[in-house]
């Protein structure tokens, strides 16, 4: 794109990729190769040593890909981008880029189960520890980062518990005291929340959910500044090699054109759903960030443009009464992603966190009977009397 000036809804489609560079393809082309050559040993002696420019190798770079990854960059206001074949692939490459023995990761109150074990297998393997932080006050943040903290993570909304984490606040503190600020954004995407402009340093995604849109591939993205991905790409990139194919970068880029339409429509059906929810005699509890009784409501107002496409909510009785109820549904489905164009539910204390121990999930706010729905695109009507008819059944 030309225009610097361009909207979030005119980047989404354009930027990133000249038409006239690629034949005129007014459709980012899928370069489904896995070697490019050279037209001499010259030129592929210097591509390898850095002082020519192009691609070598696609583990090292893909047209198709650099055309998603300098898009991400531009959603995200950020400088560079790197692409990875999964959510887990650019977490693990971003933390083991920041971290070395002996080191220490202060993470918000909760994170997903597979990062979770991540980190668990960090502090038994490489002696790097970790400690979770509510995150919420200055003086908190201040008391819990060590002299040996090299990274601060937090999800915000935190999955599933939607509490949601002060971005401006803690950037502030870290960038004090010269700690890098990683910030998954999984659950709001570059339209809802963009971390990098409120101070923080890198973005990650799992670019399976709102990224694509359709449940049809597993990726993961990562943004910040130019020094830093150039840092991962040549190391924990290209070396542990977790990246992510020409084909499901071009998904990608189709997907990522229709970001902002799904993602208004997910908020709006989530807002719906919760006025429905909330009213229910058979819920116990509600979280959902566009609650304005919500602890976080204020920050939401803040840094997100909207409260997104997500609720969680527990259900009055046991574990057994949760299950019962997913068992009835119907056109709302049984599975563990979200950002779909279906309405997905699942029981994150046996599937997303099962990985975490009972005790640290409590911790985390995560009971027996809690459920997070992933709300779709369907019909709100149709969605809410799904959820009806079930309720009814327990």
């Amino acid at each position: 794109m030309k225009n610097k000036n361009s909207r979030f809804e005119t980047e989404v489609i354009h930027s990133g990729y000249h038409s006239d560079e690629h034949q005129g393809s007014l459709v980012p082309p899928l370069y489904q190769t896995s070697t490019f050559t050279f037209a001499s040993a010259e030129q592929g002696e210097n591509r390898f040593a850095g002082k020519e420019e192009g691609f070598i190798y696609s583990r090292l770079g893909n047209p198709t890909v650099k055309i998603l990854e300098d898009r991400m960059a531009v959603l995200e206001k950020g400088e560079a981008g790197l692409a990875f074949s999964s959510g887990m692939a650019a977490v693990s490459a971003v933390l083991v880029a920041l971290t070395k023995t002996g080191d220490h990761i202060l993470c918000s109150q909760g994170v997903y189960g597979c990062t979770f074990g991540l980190l668990g297998l960090l502090k038994e393997k490489y002696g790097i520890g970790h400690n979770f932080s509510l995150m919420d006050s200055k003086e908190t943040l201040e008391n819990e980062i060590l002299p040996n903290t090299t990274c601060i993570y937090i999800e915000t909304p935190i999955n599933p518990t939607m509490k949601l984490v002060d971005l401006a606040m803690v950037a502030r503190i870290a960038n004090e005291k010269g700690i890098p600020v990683v910030v998954d954004n999984t659950f709001c995407s570059p339209y809802l929340q963009t971390p990098l402009s409120l101070g923080c340093d890198v973005v990650i995604h799992s670019a399976t959910k709102y990224i694509c849109g359709h449940g049809d591939v597993v990726a993961g993205l990562v943004v910040g500044k130019k020094e830093f991905m150039q840092e991962v790409s040549r190391t924990t990139q290209k070396d542990i090699g977790g990246i992510i194919s020409p084909f499901d970068a071009w998904l990608l880029l189709r997907g990522l054109k229709t970001l902002p339409v799904r993602l208004d429509r997910h908020c709006e059906n989530a807002g719906q759903l919760f006025e429905f929810l909330k009213a229910h005699p058979k819920i116990e509890s509600v979280y959902y960030p566009g609650d304005p009784k919500h602890s976080d409501f204020s920050i939401m107002e803040k840094q997100m443009k909207k409260p997104g496409g997500l609720i969680s909510f527990t259900i009055k009785g046991t574990k057994e009464t949760a299950g019962r109820f997913m068992n009835q549904l119907q056109l709302i489905k049984i599975a563990v992603s979200l950002g779909d164009a279906e309405t997905l539910i699942q029981h994150p204390a046996t599937m997303t966190h099962a990985v975490v121990p009972e005790e640290e999930r409590r911790k985390m706010g995560i009971e027996n009977t809690l459920l997070r729905l992933s709300i779709g695109l369907e019909a709100w009507e149709d969605i809410m009397q799904d959820l009806e008819q079930a309720l009814e059944k327990i």
